[in-house]
């Protein structure tokens, strides 16, 4: 085998690889989506049996980030990549563990559905939880939508939408505790609501994150904690 032929070889598994760890990304994103997904079902419905089920699942998660981790580490050991490939890398290192926390708090929404359930239920079966819950999710598909198209305007949109979801979060805490303080029987039940309306407005942080790091792989531009929230405000590296 010819020099040249080598190189384009090695070229081409390269590339073979680093597709393959954004298959990977996608579907450990895929089944957080749906863990998530499954998790706001149990809470509205009071379906404690699915809440522990998504608790249980959360290995699987889990396995997930473990196994990318480790074929990053391969490709960075034996392939030193340079530029672009490293960004993807690190960026794709760093969405993965943004996944594995949504799986975190998704597990918590799913054991607090199961407590929920065992209690009684309001007339408006936590409708801004699901209110929220819905918006998170589409927040998260959409993050993950701009990971695989590398769509920097769709990443950027899903970083303007957490200011929503932080409202909706802070209203919700002020119901919560007006709920408390004109009935302190509803305590223990309106303390695990403002658990789980945490835990989604966390879940909308980690897709926030998931969309600097797109940035960051198309732009090699940092934008955490700047504030930016146009591409033009984005200088090409």
């Amino acid at each position: 085998m010819e020099a040249s032929d080598l190189n384009d070889h090695i070229s081409r598994r390269f590339n073979k690889d680093i597709e393959d760890l954004r298959s990977s990304v996608l579907a450990m994103g895929g089944l957080v989506e749906s863990q998530l997904s499954q998790a706001i079902v149990a809470m509205v419905r009071g379906d404690s049996e699915l809440g522990l089920q998504v608790a249980r699942d959360d290995y699987k998660v889990n396995n997930l980030e473990v196994g990318i981790d480790e074929e990053c580490g391969r490709i960075l050991a034996t392939r030193s990549p340079a530029a672009g490939d490293l960004r993807l890398i690190v960026a794709i290192i760093k969405t993965i563990t943004d996944l594995e926390r949504i799986g975190d708090e998704a597990e918590k929404i799913g054991f607090l559905a199961s407590k929920l359930a065992a209690m009684d239920r309001p007339a408006d079966s936590y409708r801004e939880l699901k209110t929220l819950g819905t918006h998170v999710s589409h927040m998260l598909r959409d993050a993950m939508n701009a990971f695989a198209r590398l769509d920097v305007e769709e990443a950027l949109e899903v970083v303007r939408e957490d200011e929503h979801v932080d409202e909706e979060y802070d209203a919700i805490q002020r119901q919560c505790i007006t709920f408390m303080m004109e009935d302190p029987r509803t305590i223990k039940r309106v303390m695990n609501v403002t658990w789980a309306a945490r835990s989604l407005e966390r879940i909308g942080d980690h897709a926030k994150n998931i969309c600097e790091y797109v940035i960051y792989m198309v732009k090699g531009k940092d934008v955490r904690h700047t504030g930016i929230s146009d591409s033009s405000e984005i200088p090409d590296n």
